[in-house]
């Protein structure tokens, strides 16, 4: 039986900064925003040169309206046209990924920004990211079932302790690590892959903002316990 809080050795093994997420343009994407920019034929372009014409393509429009192009293109059922209007004008000054108070929508956001602040030369702010490799080593076997289906979950309530206590994981989202419902964990967590499991030992290559977990870079290897959300069952 898998205890309710398992003790696991958390050791971080690798820790980089990016500023571009790991394939979150794809050629199929650019192919697209040509479309949505009514550019002539877009499937003849060659895939070498795909991504430059859809870059040159956006600066033929004034940046914000480069920006509502995108925006509209990541979000055509979320967004409403006057909510892409504004937050056009935001993305220009602000980090959005950081800032808006929508995690769901974070990631797009940075992949909104990272786009045109390439195309435009630094026109929006710069982006951000981390990936790094977390090995977490149970004490004992049954301990890995805690990151069952959902495992964005306990993992963040793992790294948490390796983060200074006023990092803003720690001050805006103690009441979620410490209780049996943390939602907001898996927009956090942009990218997250199981790259190697043995018998008693997970490791996870983790993709996020270096707005929550820059500060992971400095963590040495500790001991945590955590536990998995709650599962809410519907009633008859």
């Amino acid at each position: 039986m898998t205890p309710p809080n398992p003790l696991f050795t958390v050791e971080r093994l690798t820790f980089a900064t990016l500023s571009e997420l790991p394939d979150s343009w794809q050629n199929t994407d650019y192919r697209a925003l040509l479309d949505k920019l009514n550019f002539d034929n877009p499937a003849a372009i060659p895939e070498a040169e795909v991504k430059e014409m859809c870059q040159m393509a956006l600066t033929d429009l004034e940046p914000r309206e480069a920006a509502e192009v995108v925006l509209a293109y990541l979000y055509p059922e979320q967004l409403s046209a006057g909510q892409i209007d504004n937050l056009a004008h935001q993305m220009l000054t602000e980090r959005l990924w950081e800032e808006n108070p929508e995690l769901p929508l974070h990631q797009g956001f940075y992949r909104a920004t990272q786009l045109l602040y390439e195309a435009f030369n630094g026109t929006f702010p710069a982006t951000k990211a981390v990936e790094f490799r977390v090995q977490c080593t149970a004490a004992d076997a049954a301990g890995l079932a805690v990151f069952g289906e959902a495992p964005a979950a306990p993992l963040l309530r793992l790294l948490a302790p390796g983060l200074p206590a006023n990092a803003l994981i720690n001050r805006l989202f103690s009441t979620q690590l410490e209780g049996d419902s943390f939602p907001e964990a898996e927009h956090m967590l942009w990218q997250l892959k199981v790259v190697e499991q043995s018998a008693t030992a997970i490791t996870f290559n983790v993709v996020s903002s270096a707005y929550w977990l820059e500060d992971f870079k400095y963590a040495d290897t500790y001991e945590a316990p955590t536990h998995a959300d709650a599962v809410v069952t519907e009633e008859a």
